[in-house]
């Protein structure tokens, strides 16, 4: 998630990815999203297990934001908000 083109970053973990990207788009849960206001979905990745997952946010958030632009920009050169995406296929 990020609030904009190069802004605040942030990453994390879900069973349910719209569910979830949709509640940082309302605002509805506090915290680091709320706060910065991230609210776009610029990136993401699937996992075949919640384990997967946990383990492949703990390397990207151990790693440099030049890393984290660099996946973003691989998958969404353009930083569009991919939120429909994953809604609507």
């Amino acid at each position: 998630m990020a609030n904009k083109r190069n802004g605040k970053l942030y990453a994390g973990v879900t069973s349910n990815l719209p569910q979830r990207v949709w509640q940082h788009r309302e605002g509805v849960a506090d915290g680091f999203t709320k706060r910065y206001g991230c609210k776009m979905l610029v990136w993401y990745q699937l996992a075949d297990t919640m384990e997967a997952a946990i383990a492949r946010e703990k390397q990207i958030k151990g790693g440099s934001r030049a890393k984290k632009l660099a996946l973003i920009e691989g998958m969404n050169p353009d930083w569009d908000d991919l939120y429909g995406q994953i809604v609507h296929g």
